[in-house]
């Protein structure tokens, strides 16, 4: 199965006519009950990652208890669409990437299942290859990047954008750690999809990101975003041919996966 979580503005996918799942886990609920549904020829399940009433900030967000239900659900594939600052003029509001790598700068998040145990999951590559480049063939599709991941829910200073600026990273992000990782350990493709909402304070001169912007902003793009991600399903084969992930080959888990 394909999941898709959905960020800012992106609460609803399917029609009518989709499945509502209401899941526990070790980690407590998921944001919102998860619905499952058919685009084409598959069967996707939707998760709002900020919950279905935007109830959750970025660092508040369950984002282990996400990741389990999903898995549990038997999700094995996710794209995760998401809002972004730019830190490069070049890529102003509207602009949609495929992102090749992750730099985090959350602080206290949980972002590990595996707090015993000894178990150490390779994340050279944050994001699943075969994934991104499906999302890279798409047309008007900015493929690779660095997303750097911050705590929030503020946006950044000046000062600390342009300093991720000179770091060479391309984009800034609330929400992209821990999900991705979390994903990596229980053994699913992952692949971030962001479109660019605002150019961060340290780029542009003005008053400073704002919060009612970048909801407008990821608003007039929603409808392009969704149907991007449902023409990335369409052109997804089936899973029993994809080139999954196995971060924990050859590794004893101190428990199952779901």
């Amino acid at each position: 199965m394909l999941g898709v979580i959905g960020g800012s503005g992106f609460y609803t996918f399917f029609g009518s006519d989709a499945r509502a799942f209401s899941l526990d886990t070790p980690y407590g609920p998921p944001s919102a009950p998860i619905t499952v549904g058919s685009v084409g020829d598959h069967e996707v399940a939707f998760l709002p990652r900020h919950g279905a009433s935007h109830e959750f900030s970025p660092h508040t967000v369950p984002y282990r208890a996400n990741m389990w239900a999903l898995r549990e659900l038997g999700v094995r594939r996710i794209l995760a669409p998401c809002a972004v600052g730019s830190l490069t003029p070049d890529l102003g509001p509207g602009a949609i990437v495929v992102p090749d790598q992750l730099v985090d700068r959350t602080s206290g998040r949980a972002a590990t299942y595996f707090d015993s145990g000894g178990v150490h999951v390779s994340f050279a590559d944050p994001y699943c290859p075969a994934l991104r480049a499906v999302i890279a063939e798409m047309p008007g599709v900015v493929d690779g990047g660095t997303m750097v991941v911050i705590e929030g829910p503020r946006f950044s200073t000046r000062a600390e954008s342009r300093w991720f600026a000179e770091q060479g990273f391309t984009l800034v992000n609330m929400t992209g750690y821990p999900e991705s990782v979390l994903a990596l350990e229980l053994e699913m493709s992952y692949a971030a999809i962001a479109l660019v909402t605002d150019l961060d304070a340290g780029i542009e001169a003005g008053a400073g990101v704002r919060a009612v912007d970048v909801f407008a902003e990821f608003e007039r793009n929603l409808v392009k975003l969704k149907q991007l991600v449902r023409d990335v399903i369409d052109r997804l084969g089936p899973e029993d041919t994809f080139p999954m992930r196995r971060p924990h080959e050859g590794v004893e888990l101190p428990f199952e996966l779901p």
